[in-house]
């Protein structure tokens, strides 16, 4: 019998690299910001070794990068970087759109509404942020194929991070937009008229996309 080594439980460094995370999505490391491992690992109470871990995982994930003379930092998204997340994920959301639009069934479409409903909770533009991307992911479950799921969460913690870019170069108006582009969005998806969606579909894009160029 093949010897194998002991399973490992879902480990520290897993933990670590969520909280790590959910700094970064809150703003508190915004993009180019250091990492340094003995100042988390004094703020998480834990080893360097797990804080080791979590950057690994969170630079595969696309949000931290590592470079030998720098260390890790908060990925700064590059020209290269945003023209790119935008056109997979248009080429993604285009096959979401239309499966939702042909085969969703009432409650997904309705997880789809609720997921809009939300926004109207969030007070502040990392808040919204979040919605926005659960807007997303009800969009994607109702989609209900597994390997454009997989597909979206392969990049869902870029994208976040270029909503984050997008909201640090302009706000203004932001809350509000945001509201109604996804209630219209998800009427749009309701109503069943697959063009009519991904073209709201297209502009919402297009208009995170212009506002965050803008700063470059």
């Amino acid at each position: 019998m093949t010897k194998m080594g002991p399973a490992r439980r879902r480990g520290l460094s897993t933990e670590v690299a969520d909280s790590i995370r959910e700094a970064i999505f809150d703003g508190r490391y915004p993009p180019g910001s250091a990492l340094r491992e003995i100042e988390l690992s004094e703020a998480l109470e834990v080893s360097r070794g797990p804080v080791r871990e979590a950057l690994q995982k969170l630079e595969r994930e696309g949000i931290v990068r590592a470079e030998w003379h720098r260390g890790a930092t908060v990925t700064a998204l590059s020209v290269q970087d945003v023209a790119e997340l935008d056109s997979l994920r248009g080429a993604l959301e285009v096959l979401a759109v239309r499966r939702v639009v042909d085969q969703a069934s009432d409650e997904s479409l309705a997880s789809i509404e609720k997921a809009a409903a939300e926004m109207d909770r969030a007070e502040t533009p990392h808040e919204m942020v979040r919605c926005d991307i659960a807007f997303h992911d009800a969009v994607y479950a109702a989609a209900n194929h597994s390997r454009l799921a997989q597909a979206w969460e392969a990049i869902r913690s870029q994208v976040h991070l270029f909503l984050i870019t997008r909201v640090n170069v302009s706000s203004d108006g932001y809350l509000q937009q945001i509201r109604e582009e996804h209630r219209d969005l998800a009427a749009a998806l309701r109503l069943g008229n697959v063009e009519g969606a991904l073209e709201l579909f297209a502009e919402h894009r297009q208009h995170a996309f212009d506002v965050l160029t803008s700063g470059f």
